[in-house]
Formats: structure tokens, sequence, C-alpha cells
């Protein structure tokens, strides 16, 4: 049996090569690359949407963008869920805004996960993996914290998180952006 970091590592070679085929219009790599984050991709959606119909069609979305934009991502820059993920978070928050609908419900923690079932998350990370970035999200102050859990996890702007917090739109954006700065090199040096 291989140790679950060698499964991982692997998992993540594996959709790097699809996303880098589908720059070059493989049309299999991207049928590879949707069976591997579909579900993440989906949870997103659906976790900043609200609505499940809303959420297939932002996923759609998700998916033209990815085959027109494959060809763009950068392995040095980002990680291929994360730049996935990415599309998917901004989408949906598009969607959201067109809807004119604003979220209001407190955060109280983690987000409920809109499918039980294995995942291709699961299958990119590893238990490892998650322990060390739970342990570097402790790390972080409060404010920090909540803040990138709340704009990543369950798509708050900026805006309303400042709102929230009743800061200006500029000091949230510090907050999150040397919260992800110290988040990263905590991942890094883990």
């Amino acid at each position: 049996m291989t140790p679950p970091q060698t499964d991982a590592d692997a998992a993540r070679a594996r959709l790097a090569d699809a996303l880098v085929k589908t720059g070059s219009e493989d049309r299999g790599a991207f049928r590879d690359l949707y069976v591997l984050t579909q579900s993440k991709l989906f949870g997103i959606c659906l976790r900043i949407c609200g609505e499940r119909q809303a959420a297939e069609d932002v996923l759609h979305e998700v998916y033209l963008i990815i085959w027109r934009r494959a060809g763009a991502w950068e392995p040095g820059r980002a990680s291929p869920i994360t730049w996935l993920a990415t599309i998917a978070r901004n989408r949906a928050i598009d969607w959201r805004r067109a809807q004119g609908v604003r979220r209001t419900d407190p955060l109280d923690g983690a987000p409920d996960i809109a499918d039980d079932a294995p995942s291709a998350e699961q299958m990119l990370l590893s238990s490892e993996s998650s322990h060390r970035l739970a342990i570097c999200m402790q790390a972080l102050d409060d404010r920090q914290r909540t803040a990138i859990r709340t704009a990543f996890f369950d798509g708050v702007t900026y805006a309303d998180l400042a709102e929230r917090a009743n800061v200006p739109l500029g000091t949230m954006k510090s907050w999150v952006r040397r919260g992800l700065a110290r988040l990263k090199e905590c991942l890094d040096h883990g």
C-alpha cells in the first residue's frame, strides 16, 4: 500500500496533466478533468449559489471558461485545483451578484459538504495535508482566519465581509491578503 502523500501527489499530477492537455484542446483530457473535479467544483457553486439548479448552470459556465482558459494556467503559480476552484468561486459570486441576493446567515464554522460520497477533493488531499492546513489556519489571528474561511468557503465578497466586520474595504482586503500570505508560508514550510 502506498503512503497517502504519494497518492495525493499522484492525483495532483494527474489533474495537472489533464489541465495542461485541456489547454491544448484535448477533449479526452477535458473529460478526465471533469471527472476529477466536478464534485468539488459543484460543491463550491452550490454553497455560494444556494440553489441546486443555479449551481448546475454556473458549473456548466465554469467548465466552458476552463475549456477556453486552460492554456493560461501556469503550473508554478497555483495548484491545479486552486486555479479551478477560483474560477468556480468567482463565477458563482458573479451569479449571486447578478441575482441581487445577499447572504445574511451567520457562519459558525466549516460549511456543510454538498455530497458525503468520496469526491475528487478527497482524492487530491491527503489527511496529512488537511491536518497541516488546519494547523496553519489555527496559526492565523481570528480576524484573518474568519475572513478567509468566510470568503473562500462561503463565497462572501470582500465588500460584504468588510460590512459585517464594520471595517473599510481596504482593511478587509489587507487582512485576507496578509492571512493568505501567512497561510502559504506555513504550508510551504510545514
